[in-house]
């Protein structure tokens, strides 16, 4: 449902400037605002893939919540944007991009060499460790990725021929990821997970999603930006290798992609996590998600919390591949592994500096529901980031991010990036990551 139309300010825009010009798909925003916040978007139609709720007790219910989720946001990111404004910004100066590290303030955009030039939504990223921008896909680009999942569903996934694989983040997430193949040969494929409400005990699937198997799903991937289509069209347009080199990656490889469903009434929570613990790199973090609002997001539905400033904080555990199963080439090849060992664990970093106060880490913070209150993750210093069909949530891998379950009648679809540097820049894929190419296939490069 749209939101009540008022004089919120929304997130940073970009501001043009000429090594940046203006992607087709963008729409315009002003030249050189006097600061990088401009007004929310004005009055969408409803789509239609998003009926009304029929009673209008229940419209008003939903934009009271809608409305509060982006005025909470608004007020937040305009503080966060104060901070920035607020700081000294000088050629030559030292700066600390989240990438690529220290380095100095570059006198332009235009200069050459190994110092940097931050944009005003650079600075934003590096200090706050995200950044909303909103328009970033126009609605031809999102009808045709949703078109498109539709068809590799009905075409791809028949769910009567095997016990279906479920997808999960709470304390079960070892037992569902951590002993399937069927997940590790995702890497470079499109399978797909479904909701664990929408599963019997048997594997099978509820009689009341057959009809429409599409709405039983959590998520597919890892490989759709692989394969031709809008999937792979997206990824590589001139849009998304600018916004990173603009943010300070040298060398952007991609890879993983996901869409995620988020079904309505029946889409879990996604609790909380940095993606830097399932996406490692190595001497530093490099992981930066791309998530793209495919629907509205709402606070109802499911919408992204991130906790700002939390990319300060070390990666708290890694997502890794269990030698006791694969052996120590950790291949499939491994000749002294045991099989009957899972396949990945979770290895707890930093136990020596661990942040006390994280105590939520795959988990929810305490009293986080119910919605819109939300009051748990208010005092964790979560705040929420509703989002338009359309809108990119930018955040380096190192961010608190969740999402609660969805209460509502809508799905909320995304498709989302993932990428990190590659080795002109010097980072390394860990090899102890669950993502691993077939031998000879490497990443995309952008």
């Amino acid at each position: 449902m749209d939101e009540p139309q008022s004089k919120v300010m929304a997130s940073p825009s970009h501001p043009s400037h000429p090594s940046h010009p203006s992607h087709p798909s963008h729409p315009s925003h002003p030249s050189h605002p006097s600061h990088p916040f401009h007004p929310s978007h004005p009055s969408h139609p409803s789509h239609p893939s998003h009926p009304s709720h029929p009673s209008q007790q229940e419209d008003k219910t939903q934009h009271t919540i809608t409305m509060d989720g982006t005025s909470k946001r608004d007020e937040t990111l305009k503080a966060l944007q104060k901070e920035i404004e607020d700081q000294e910004f000088l050629p030559r100066a030292s700066y600390h991009s989240w990438v690529r590290g220290d380095c100095t303030i570059a006198s332009d955009m235009n200069e050459s060499g190994p110092s940097f030039y931050p944009t005003p939504r650079c600075r934003f990223f590096d200090k706050h460790g995200f950044i909303l921008l909103p328009g970033f896909a126009n609605s031809d680009e999102v009808q045709s990725m949703k078109s498109a999942m539709e068809d590799l569903v009905n075409d791809e996934w028949n769910p009567s021929s095997q016990p279906n694989e479920v997808f999960r983040t709470d304390q079960k997430q070892i037992e569902a990821q951590g002993r399937s193949d069927y997940f590790l040969d995702s890497a470079s494929k499109c399978h797909f997970f479904a909701e664990k409400d929408a599963i019997k005990e048997n594997g099978e699937l509820k009689e009341e999603y057959r009809l429409n198997k599409l709405t039983a799903l959590n998520k597919a991937g890892h490989g759709m930006h692989t394969a031709p289509g809008p999937f792979k069209d997206y990824t590589q347009s001139s849009k998304i290798a600018n916004l990173l080199r603009e943010l300070g990656w040298v060398d952007p490889s991609v890879p993983q992609s996901m869409y995620i469903f988020k079904q309505a009434r029946i889409g879990g929570e996604v609790t909380s996590h940095q993606d830097s613990t399932f996406l490692y790199t190595t001497p530093r973090q490099t992981c930066i998600g791309l998530w793209l609002a495919l629907d509205d997001a709402t606070l109802e539905n499911g919408c992204l919390w991130v906790r700002p400033g939390s990319h300060k904080e070390a990666v708290r555990r890694q997502f890794v591949r269990n030698p006791e199963h694969f052996g120590e080439s950790l291949n499939y090849d491994g000749e002294d592994g045991d099989s009957s060992q899972p396949q990945m664990n979770f290895r707890n970093l930093n136990e020596n500096d661990k942040d006390e106060h994280v105590t939520w880490e795959g988990a929810l913070p305490k009293d986080s529901l119910p919605t819109p209150a939300c009051t748990g993750l208010y005092k964790a210093g979560f705040i929420p980031v509703p989002c338009k069909a359309g809108d990119l949530l930018a955040f380096v891998g190192e961010l608190d991010h969740l999402s609660l379950p969805n209460f509502s009648a809508k799905a909320r679809h995304t498709f989302q990036l993932h990428c990190v540097e590659g080795e002109k820049a010097g980072v390394t894929w860990s090899k102890e990551n669950w993502l691993q190419y077939p031998f000879s296939h490497s990443f995309m490069k952008l």
